[in-house]
């Protein structure tokens, strides 16, 4: 399943932005915030966010190495999540 915010490339997932590029399998911080357009949105820190989502549950991350990554299964479950919590 893709989420409704990304399109795909040649049934590749990509991520929004300028300019667009392949969505990977595991994002960083970054990529996740474009993901889920944090960034395009009125969120004063996107990165914050992210921390949020993680500390109460929403979001599992991945350490690899000493970096904080986000698989993007993850990232599409908490948007499933989200949306059943408040559906419009």
């Amino acid at each position: 399943m893709i989420a409704d915010n990304c399109t795909t490339w040649y049934g590749c997932p990509i991520l929004p932005g300028d300019p667009a590029q392949p969505c990977p399998e595991l994002l960083t911080e970054e990529e996740a915030i474009r993901y889920l357009r944090l960034d395009s949105m009125n969120v004063e820190d996107p990165a914050s966010t992210l921390r949020y989502y993680r500390k109460k549950g929403f979001l599992r991350a991945t350490q690899v190495g000493k970096s904080i990554r986000y698989r993007r299964i993850e990232l599409e479950r908490l948007l499933d999540r989200l949306t059943q919590d408040n559906p419009r």
